[in-house]
């Protein structure tokens, strides 16, 4: 099982700046910004390939499997070129966050309890 702290640090280590995929990926989107219709058509991808993902996701929700994290993948895909679902998703990730510590603190005082 992974601990909060190694799951921390590869986090970190994934959102350096300085990783070369993510210089290349810089760079072309730089290009793209520098042609405004190749930027609308950009847009329009990310947006309805983004927007799919999510629908998939909700669509999944209530199935076995993974619905929320294909969710959190397609909030993830349009936060990339849309700052309301940067932000949807820094809620989201803040809420299942405080959840998730809610949720252990009450399955340990269960088994506490039932000791």
């Amino acid at each position: 099982m992974v601990t909060e702290a190694e799951l921390n640090r590869e986090i970190v280590a994934g959102e350096n700046p300085h990783h070369p995929a993510r210089r290349m990926l810089r760079a072309v989107r730089d290009w793209v910004d520098t042609r405004p219709r190749l930027r609308s058509i950009y847009r329009f991808g990310v947006g309805a390939f983004g927007g799919g993902i999510a629908v998939l996701g909700l669509l999944l929700v209530p199935l076995p499997g993974p619905g929320w994290l294909v969710v959190f993948l397609g909030l993830a895909v349009l936060g990339t070129e849309f700052t309301w679902a940067k932000k949807a998703a820094g809620f989201l990730k803040r809420m299942l966050s405080r959840f998730w510590a809610w949720w252990n603190a009450r399955k340990t005082a269960r088994a506490s309890a039932a000791q």
